[in-house]
């Protein structure tokens, strides 16, 4: 079983899990499509989030959002429903292994995850299935995390 290391114990006893109620998805869309992309996808709602690289745009936003904007994406590679969930806790850039930990668990029992990470918060996308088996597995983590500082 993936446990933290004792350095790490603090981290994972401070974490609140959150599902955000909102369906979500993730596109795929063409780099021929980009100007239309910073255009459209400029005022996306919190939580969303939008890279550009070489071969693509790549969107994770509300299932909501993206039904409004998907004519303007022909051909746009669409995955989904997913859930959100939000570590709710400041990360620092220096910590080493927290979604080693985190994706250890979860693939331990067959969840499969999409990671997102902003400067303060990790995040990751479970399919709307699994959703309330992530919440209790990360949820036990915390416990037991919290149980063993306890012990000290």
């Amino acid at each position: 079983m993936t446990e933290p290391t004792p350095e790490m114990l603090p981290v994972f006893a401070g974490i609140v899990v959150k599902e955000h109620s909102d369906d979500y998805i993730v596109a795929s869309i063409g780099v021929d499509n980009v100007e239309e992309a910073c255009r459209r996808l400029s005022c996306l709602q919190p939580f969303s989030s939008v890279t550009y690289d070489h071969s693509e745009v790549s969107v994770v936003l509300r299932s909501s959002e993206w039904a409004s904007l998907e004519q303007h994406f022909p051909g746009a590679m669409v995955e989904g429903p997913y859930r959100l969930i939000t570590f709710d806790v400041v990360l620092d850039l220096s910590l080493v292994g927290f979604l080693s930990v985190v994706s250890g668990v979860l693939a331990e029992n067959g969840v499969s995850i999409y990671a997102l990470s902003t400067y303060l918060t990790d995040h990751i996308l479970v399919r709307k299935e699994d959703a309330p088996k992530t919440v209790e597995l990360l949820n036990g983590l915390v416990e037991r995390s919290r149980k063993l500082l306890e012990k000290g």
